[in-house]
């Protein structure tokens, strides 16, 4: 198999990597774990991370929330007095997650923060609840409350702007389209229509403007990449109030995992279709998770999603779900955690998850202002065990990532190049240099591993 990067067609300029601090932050309380853990992230010797999603929670009415897990309960700043029904601020709350958030940022990597919310406040929805309607796909906020979410939502982040913090995006709503509510409840969220989306992104657009917030709109963060996607961005691309105000098509790439098919035709259709927006891939885990957190075929996973989300897809930047979740047993005793790294509920036991090294492989290697390219290599659904990527760094070296989840290939590459350097992991070993010096004009690609070649 030959690589000209010669021949390679330019694609659209990176912006960047990134995760989630939702909802593990505000339970990492200990100093010396959330350093760890965030130079793990954010710091140079990390992934390096530059874009910090901050959860503005909906806030949890301890007599009157069905969410069962402590860790997807939020702490918002603004508290409600049912009796008085006003409104107060206590910036003071949420203490640990905005700590751990300060020191991403402290690490000087972190040029993107994006605040999102999964729910408006509680004491905004129609249940008294951040956890969505009593029934399913059911809006949770009536018409009438809209202007309050806004003005809640943009008062924390007004605050977080004052006390310094570079918050670039904001995201209002999150995958509106899934059902969110009924029975069973499981974590904040809110169910919208297009129509829906759009009222409330207006209202959005219009207080960011009269406010003269230094900030521009990431949305809808749809949570699929086709199906009902489509009817959600001509809803908010069809309001030039909205779109005013919008610097990122913000867009999830669950449930595809298998399906290069389905990148190409999101890219055909809709990207390529939208030229003067940019497209950001903002969460994407392993869903369901059906590899431990010891399986290497995660990291395989991870890194052939990026890559194709990248290439594909054409996303300017590429943000997993979540940087931490709590250890998930299974029956067979091992942690199905879908994150990054996996914790305890009080921190007291952490561990990084395969999948990491994955991420590490594009996130260390290629760096903000790098150009994607088109190597012309198209996978199918039934032909996807062998992926590569390609960028041109801002410095002039070519990065090739390849991963490779079948039997061992060996790659001829053509660009005029005299050195390279290339690191592997493998399940045995992770991000070992394997070679650095003279250009070979060949890469190999073993079985079952992930490879970054830094090309001069």
């Amino acid at each position: 198999m030959k690589i000209n990067f010669n021949s390679a067609k330019r694609l659209q300029t990176t912006k960047g990597w990134g995760t989630s601090a939702c909802w593990w932050s505000q339970a990492c309380t200990d100093s010396d774990t959330q350093d760890k853990i965030i130079d793990l992230l954010y710091g140079k010797d990390g992934l390096g991370l530059n874009i910090y999603r901050y959860n503005v929670g909906g806030g949890t009415d301890p007599k009157n929330c069905r969410v069962p897990d402590p860790w997807r309960r939020t702490e918002s700043m603004m508290l409600f007095d049912k009796e008085k029904e006003e409104p107060s601020w206590d910036f003071s709350r949420d203490k640990t997650a905005v700590e751990v958030m300060k020191k991403a940022v402290a690490t000087g990597n972190v040029d993107t923060l994006i605040l999102f919310a999964n729910s408006p406040h509680y004491s905004q929805t129609s249940t008294g609840q951040a956890s969505g309607s009593l029934l399913t796909h059911t809006c949770n906020i009536p018409k009438s409350k809209y202007k309050a979410f806004a003005d809640y939502f943009l008062t924390v982040t007004e605050y977080f702007i004052s006390e310094g913090l570079p918050v670039t995006y904001i995201s209002p709503i999150n995958e509106p389209q899934w059902k969110w509510g009924g029975d069973v409840v499981w974590q904040e969220g809110c169910h919208y229509e297009p129509e829906e989306v759009a009222e409330v992104l207006h209202i959005f657009a219009t207080e960011i403007k009269r406010r003269n917030i230094p900030v521009k709109l990431c949305i809808p963060e749809s949570g699929e990449l086709l199906q009902t996607t489509p009817k959600y961005l001509w809803a908010i691309l069809a309001d030039d109030e909205i779109m005013s105000v919008t610097d990122v098509i913000a867009y999830h790439s669950y449930h595809v995992d298998n399906s290069p098919e389905s990148r190409y035709e999101f890219c055909d259709m809709i990207v390529k279709a939208n030229p003067q927006y940019r497209f950001d891939m903002t969460e994407w885990c392993e869903l369901p998770c059906r590899h431990h957190t010891k399986d290497f075929k995660g990291a395989l996973i991870t890194a052939r999603i990026i890559g194709q989300d990248m290439i594909y897809c054409r996303a300017v930047s590429w943000t997993s779900w979540v940087a931490v979740n709590g250890i998930c047993k299974g029956e067979d005793g091992l942690d199905y955690a879908d994150s990054l790294l996996s914790a305890s509920a009080d921190f007291s036991e952490w561990n990084i998850a395969e999948r990491y090294y994955g991420f590490a492989h594009f996130s260390k290697f290629i760096p903000v202002g790098s150009t994607a390219l088109d190597v012309v290599l198209r996978p199918t659904s039934d032909n996807n065990t062998f992926n590569a990527f390609a960028f041109r760094t801002p410095d002039g070296e070519s990065v090739l990532v390849a991963v490779n989840e079948g039997e061992g290939k060996t790659l001829e590459l053509a660009g005029g190049f005299t050195d390279m350097k290339v690191i592997m992991s493998t399940p045995s070993e992770k991000l070992k240099t394997v070679y650095d010096g003279k250009f070979t004009g060949s890469l190999t690609s073993p079985a079952n591993s992930i490879v970054t070649a830094i090309l001069r």
